[in-house]
Order: structure tokens, then sequence, then C-alpha cells
């Protein structure tokens, strides 16, 4: 037997009231939906409705019987709805938030393939170090640098953040370098106002995790106004691979101690748990997987 055809001419009898409106609701006959009545019975071992030539009732088990399958009946339109979305080809605008540093020089770099991949799909890019609320703000996605608290959102877990500690050759010329975590309180430090770093700078090396108290003379809560005084040769410089690459590369900035590592943040990219997630959503994240690298999708 078609047990969901069953179940669909079930439901359809209750709601109409007899089985020639449930009938003439489906486009078919009294006689088809009485047998499939019948057979949901059958399938069953209880009886649904009491029908007599004048009325129709319900029983009992038929009430709760009848609940179940609604849920049933709703839960597999939303399975096709979600299947035919999945197939449906990404467009509209899609809303993103990611913090500055890895927005203007990771996420930045990619974000032409994804559009060429998808052309009718617009995306609105806001770069904050702020915490940001997805759903109040109306985000459809938000990259974020650091542990994660409890916000009940979905987060896929991307690649870890690398710092690096660096110098302008100016700077290291007219104040010399440190050689061992110890050694920075000697000299002049630029100082992220978000996050960990703030207040201290931590270093794994030969007598484990040093973590050394920092003062500074500036202070920025963004990392290219720091980066920019760094150049200028003002002080000792903690930030991400990605803001100081290519001035490294080049010679403008010098990376110091090199045989220490800084702690690596973790970098996440979250969404709100809708079971019903968007075409243009899902290749998004998909997406940010490919090129950040992931790990199972949890809840934060």
């Amino acid at each position: 037997m078609d047990l969901l055809a069953s179940m669909t001419t079930f439901a359809k009898a209750v709601e109409a009231g007899s089985f020639s409106a449930a009938a003439e609701s489906l486009s078919t006959s009294s006689q088809v939906v009485g047998r499939h009545v019948r057979m949901l019975e059958d399938h069953l071992g209880v009886k649904l409705l009491n029908r007599t030539t004048r009325r129709q009732s319900i029983t009992e088990t038929g009430r709760s019987v009848y609940e179940r399958v609604r849920t049933i009946l709703a839960e597999v339109e939303a399975a096709e709805a979600l299947a035919a979305e999945s197939r449906a080809a990404p467009r509209g605008k899609l809303r993103v938030n990611a913090p500055v540093n890895f927005g203007a020089h990771d996420l930045a770099n990619v974000l032409p393939e994804y559009l060429a991949a998808y052309p009718e799909v617009d995306i609105e890019l806001t770069l904050s170090d702020r915490q940001i609320d997805l759903i109040d703000e109306g985000y459809d996605a938000v990259f974020r640098v650091g542990e994660l608290s409890d916000s009940g959102l979905i987060a896929r877990t991307l690649r870890s953040v690398e710092m690096i500690l660096c110098a302008a050759p100016a700077y290291i010329e007219a104040h010399g370098a440190p050689v061992t975590p110890a050694g920075i309180r000697m000299h002049e430090c630029l100082g992220f106002a978000h996050g960990t770093t703030r207040d201290s700078w931590s270093f794994g090396g030969p007598n484990g995790i040093e973590t050394i108290d920092i003062s500074y003379r500036l202070i920025a809560n963004n990392g290219q106004a720091l980066l920019t005084s760094a150049l200028a040769g003002l002080g000792l410089l903690l930030q991400p691979t990605g803001l100081v690459r290519n001035e490294i590369a080049t010679g403008r900035l010098v990376q110091l101690l090199a045989d220490y590592t800084a702690p690596v943040r973790p970098l996440h990219i979250l969404y709100a748990p809708d079971r019903r997630i968007t075409p243009k959503l899902r290749s998004f994240i998909d997406f940010a997987v490919k090129h950040f690298g992931t790990e199972s999708p949890h809840r934060s």
C-alpha cells in the first residue's frame, strides 16, 4: 500500500468532514477515499473513523493518529521544500560580517571567486571587531575570531588564525630586538584593543607557555592602524599572519622570536539554526569551508 497517500487521504477526510468532500478536494472519488481510510485502519489495526450514510465521526484513537499524521505530512512537505531549494540557483543579497583584519586581508581576497561562481548573489560585507548579534542585526553569516560563547547559533570551525610578532627595521636598529618573550618588557608595544592580546602576549617555547604583561604607548581597535604605526617604527606588533605577511615578505617588517610560537586563535563562521537554509547561504558556507578549512558543524 501507499502509506503516505493513505495518510494524506485520511487527514483530508477528517478535515473535510466527509468522504465526498475529501474526494472533491483531492480530485478523486469517494470510493477511493474510503479504500485509503480502510487500508490505513487495516495497517494500524484500529478503527479511525465511524461512518454511516448520514454522518462521519472520528474515534478517540483516530484523533490521536490524525495529530501524528499531520506532523508526519508537515515534515514530508518540509523535506520536499528543502530538496527543491537545494536544487535552486543561489540568488539574492547575502549580509556577512567579519573581523576587520580577516575580512580585509583574507576574505576580501577570495570573494571575487565566489561572486563569479554565483552571479545572482550580491554580498553586503561589514567589517567590525565588536561582537555582532547575527539575528537581531539581520546578518546571514558572521565570521568570529576567538572562543565562542553559548549563543545557540550553528558554528563551522575554520582554520585557526596564526599570530606573528614583528617590527620595522628602523625600530630594531634603534632599540634592538627581543631574543626571549621576557625581553618584550623592555620594548615599546602596539596594542590591539579587542580580545585576549589586549593586556598580555603569550608565546610557546622551550620553557612552555610564557605570558608577558604588556603596557602600551599606543593601543587601537584596528589592526591596519597598528600596522601603519609599526611601519613607522613606533614599536613591536603582534597581529595575524594575513595582516603582516606581505610586509614581512618585502622586508618592511621583520619577524621576531621566530623560535617561539604565539597561541593561535580559533576562527568560526556562524549562522542561525534554520533547517530550511537558503541556497545562497549554503553556497557561501561551503565556499568559506573550502577556502579556510573546516571541522564538523556544532552549536555555539
